[in-house]
């Protein structure tokens, strides 16, 4: 039993990782306006907009002067998860 929640939550480590390097190149694709019909582009934009647009409009203050700052607290908020997983999992 113990081995499946280790399991279970390297899995889910994994997966709060890779959905943390997807924000990242989002947030650096903004900066390059890249094609919007490119599928990869298409891809990124699912998967990080609904997110990105909740954290924009539960806490507005995270954009000022054109600078958009939401990626940054998605990457810092699944970081904290993650890290209480692991600190409750491994002890």
């Amino acid at each position: 039993m113990n081995a499946l929640i280790y399991a279970i939550v390297q899995t889910i480590h994994t997966v709060l990782n890779l959905y943390i390097w997807i924000v990242i190149i989002a947030a650096l694709l903004s900066f390059v306006r890249p094609d919007p019909y490119n599928p990869i582009v298409q891809v990124l934009y699912r998967l990080t907009e609904p997110v990105l647009s909740f954290i924009r409009r539960k806490m507005p203050f995270v954009v000022f002067s054109g600078i958009d700052l939401s990626p940054l607290v998605v990457i810092l908020g699944l970081q904290l998860i993650d890290n209480f997983m692991m600190r409750a999992v491994l002890g």
